[in-house]
């Protein structure tokens, strides 16, 4: 059980650094002006209409890092700061938003089976804890409780590993956008990549976490197979 404390606590640390990172990033190139002034709201409007959608509505919401797509209503939902900003860092973060968009509009696979995973993450995330809990004290008695909680923690950790290849295009596809619009170039370009690598980097931490916590648990089950043997 101690192993897997101190797992979780190297992986906070490491995601307490690079969600530091992030904020750092984007408070810098938040101080960097666009050449043409537009606004991530502007941004967001222009990149769905280049690409054809027209069903997708952009709107402001709370807080700082809160921006997301919503499938289910079909809105991108940027902060304040991104959706008035007319800086690199509004660019960035809209664009990367209309991408999860346009792989909506394009049925993308990964995007696809993501949104599928999402009622049973749901409702392993409701119970996984409790269950792995009495699962590890329970383990010499009732090891199917710790399978059943091994069971819906997988659920979590490939929910984690189908997000990379998702955020990894709409960055991608973000950033061939702006470059052919030229709404970032040279070194806002660059900046703006250099934003979306960082912004990724966030759920490679989450994901490796999440993997190795789930071959923690994996081992306890394994090693208490072990010593009935």
């Amino acid at each position: 059980m101690s192993g897997i404390y101190l797992v979780s606590i190297i992986f906070l640390g490491i995601s307490w650094l690079v969600s530091m990172r992030l904020k750092s990033k984007f408070s810098a190139y938040s101080q960097v002006p666009l050449q043409n002034g537009m606004s991530g709201k502007e941004i967001a409007e222009q990149m769905l209409h280049d690409n054809g959608i027209y069903d997708v509505k952009v709107i402001s919401v709370e807080g700082q890092l809160t921006d997301h797509y919503n499938p289910m209503d079909k809105t991108v939902n940027l902060s304040q700061d991104v959706y008035y900003g007319q800086h690199v860092s509004a660019a960035a973060v809209a664009a990367h938003e209309c991408g999860h968009a346009v792989q909506h509009a394009q049925a993308y696979n990964w995007l696809m089976l993501r949104s599928r995973l999402v009622p049973i993450v749901q409702f392993s995330s409701s119970i996984v804890q409790w269950v792995l809990l009495a699962g590890v004290l329970l383990v010499n008695a009732f090891p199917q409780l710790l399978i059943a909680g091994i069971v819906l923690f997988s659920a979590t950790t490939v929910f984690s590993v189908v997000t990379l290849p998702v955020e990894f295009d709409a960055s991608k596809r973000a950033l061939a956008w702006l470059q052919q619009t030229r709404i970032t170039a040279g070194q806002t370009h660059e900046k703006a990549k250099d934003a979306l690598h960082w912004a990724a980097m966030t759920y490679v931490v989450a994901a490796l976490a999440s993997v190795a916590t789930l071959l923690q648990y994996v081992f306890i089950l394994m090693g208490n197979r072990d010593r009935e043997e």
